[in-house]
Order: C-alpha cells, then structure tokens, then sequence
C-alpha cells in the first residue's frame, strides 16, 4: 500500500484494494493521479505492470526474445519514460516523442546554419581590418630583368588592392538571413529553390 492507508493512484483509478506490494505504489502517488491517468490512458495498467517487472531483449542475428527482471533501482527512471512518452503521444498522437525530436533537430539544424554565417562575417570584418601587407619579392642579383620584375610586381600589388572588393560580400543585405532556402540556376536559366 502506498503511503499511510491511502491507496495509491493506479488502485484509486482502477477502484481496486492497493496490495502491501503494489507494484505501482512506490511510483504512482496518490497524491498525483494525473501521472497514472496518463500512463494507463497510453499504455494500459497491465502493460505498464508487465513493463515494470520485466524488460525484453532481443538477440540480434538469433532473433530471441529474453525475459529479464527490471531491476528494482531501474523503475523509477522507467516510470519517468513512460510519463514522458504517455505525454508527447498525447500532444502529438501520430509523432509522438518522435516529433518533438525531429523539431529539436531541425532547431539544432538551424542554429548551427545562422552560427556559421555569423563565424563567417566574423572573419570577412577581421580581414577588412587587417592592413594588406605586400609579399616579399625574392630579386635574382643575376638577373637583369629589372623592367619585367617592376611590372610584375606592381601586377601583384594591384590585385592585393582588388582584394577588399571581394571581402565586401558579407556587409551587404545588412547580414540577415531571412530565408534558408538558397538559390541556385540551372541549366535551363530558371531558378530553382533549394532548401
């Protein structure tokens, strides 16, 4: 019996006498009979007693099925996953925990997406303030080419000085991202989304 003389909410609910070892008393209250309503309304009270006395397992390539003891320590955590579970099947009777999963993950999908951009925006700002700095030119002492070598150098130089146009892409469309689906051309020139 559970606490006192009180019976316990699965006896209470199902209008029986709560037995001195009730199986459901240490883990269903009486004073909260909502936890057991709702398990019983998903799983059944013989289910739920079978599935807190004993647990099965399969065998994998043997496919046998072995009946063992739920240990006693165990019970209160897999009460625990059957209020959970008899709750998420009763918010979403199709998905179940299954839904608020794929949601989470989807969040999770997202969050890592906008933490990416934001990573990659950090870096184009810290290039933009970092002075260029030329690259070493290595000269030849042989070589007599000094005409060639100035006009080359100057190339380089000024490509470094193209660079920031290019660097220029993140502060533009005031870093937002409003929609995460991109935009891509195919072969035929339409634009087809991609999500």
């Amino acid at each position: 019996m559970g606490s006192g003389s009180s019976p316990c909410a699965s006896c209470k609910l199902l209008r029986r006498r709560c037995a001195k070892d009730c199986i459901f008393a240490p883990y269903f209250p009486s004073d909260d009979p909502h936890k057991f309503a709702i398990v019983h309304k998903v799983f059944g009270a013989s289910n739920v007693s079978k599935m807190l006395q004993d647990f099965y397992f399969k065998i994998k390539l043997v496919y046998l099925m072995i009946k063992q003891e739920l240990p006693v320590h165990q019970r209160a955590d897999a009460v625990s996953s059957l209020v959970y579970e008899a709750n998420a099947r009763v918010r979403d009777p199709v998905y179940g925990c299954v839904g608020a999963i794929s949601y989470l993950q989807n969040q999770v999908s997202q969050l890592q997406m906008q933490l990416a951009v934001a990573q990659a925006e950090i870096l184009c700002t810290q290039m933009q303030q970092e002075p260029i700095m030329p690259t070493p030119q290595i000269v030849d002492p042989d070589d007599h080419h000094d005409h060639d070598h100035h006009h080359h150098h100057q190339k380089s130089s000024s490509s470094f000085l193209d660079l920031p146009q290019y660097l220029n892409f993140a502060s533009s469309s005031n870093n937002a991202i409003h929609d995460y689906s991109l935009k891509r051309e195919s072969i035929f020139g339409v634009h087809d989304m991609v999500s």
